[in-house]
């Protein structure tokens, strides 16, 4: 998978990528992860990738062009499967989207910044608008990388143990059961005593159980779906 993120602060991105799942995924060559300087792409000696919007308001806005100029290198290039831009209004990041995206080739992420991308950015070459929750961060940055732990990690390889993806929270809309590791009693609270039986099918049944139980009580809107 190949993930080719513009942004106007890529010092801001670079460091969650040197570090962890997603350095590793990328040493290992399971993905591969590229910044793009909006700034390089202008032709003013300041390098000005925004200005005010028309109408009036409050806000700066990201200009078209130098949007356009490095979106379309881009696709001369490759073939994308989808150009994502991070706003706060976009749809709501869900471990269903992160699946989805994590299947795909090739992306670009578009990060926002200032009040926002000049609309016709959204409307000739934005193919998905994500947001990572409701509230307004200074910029896409950090959303990007968000985006970009979601789905690296559900690349085939990245994490030791195949399985573990599938069992996280939000998969089949349930969130994840208790678990628990060494000691087996602490302070007199004991671990249940089901996961020393040494019947799956039934540590199985009671892990639903807890999932069920723990969704029903903390997101009772993710069984509705």
């Amino acid at each position: 998978m190949r993930i080719d993120i513009i942004t106007v602060l890529p010092e801001l991105l670079k460091s969650p990528f040197e570090a962890s799942i997603m350095k590793r995924a990328i040493e290992a060559e399971l993905v591969e992860v590229h910044f793009h300087n909006l700034r390089d792409y202008t032709t003013d000696n300041y390098k000005t990738v925004d200005d005010y919007q028309f109408g009036g308001g409050a806000g700066m806005v990201m200009m078209v062009e130098p949007i356009d100029k490095c979106i379309s290198q881009l696709k001369s290039e490759r073939h994308y499967d989808d150009i994502i831009y991070m706003t706060p209004d976009g749809t709501t990041l869900n471990q269903k989207i992160a699946n989805q995206i994590s299947l795909q080739e090739n992306i670009i992420i578009l990060c926002g910044h200032y009040k926002g991308v000049d609309q016709r950015v959204r409307d000739h070459f934005i193919t998905k608008e994500i947001s990572i929750g409701d509230y307004v961060l200074s910029g896409g940055e950090l959303g990007a990388a968000v985006l970009c732990d979601a789905v690296i990690r559900l690349i085939p390889g990245v994490l030791g143990n195949e399985t573990s993806a599938l069992t996280d929270s939000f998969q089949d809309n349930l969130l994840a059961p208790p678990i628990y590791t060494r000691p087996r009693s602490y302070n007199g609270w004991d671990v249940p005593e089901i996961l020393f039986s040494g019947n799956f099918p039934k540590i199985e049944k009671w892990r639903e159980d807890q999932a069920y139980e723990r969704t029903k009580q903390r997101r009772p809107d993710l069984l509705d779906e």
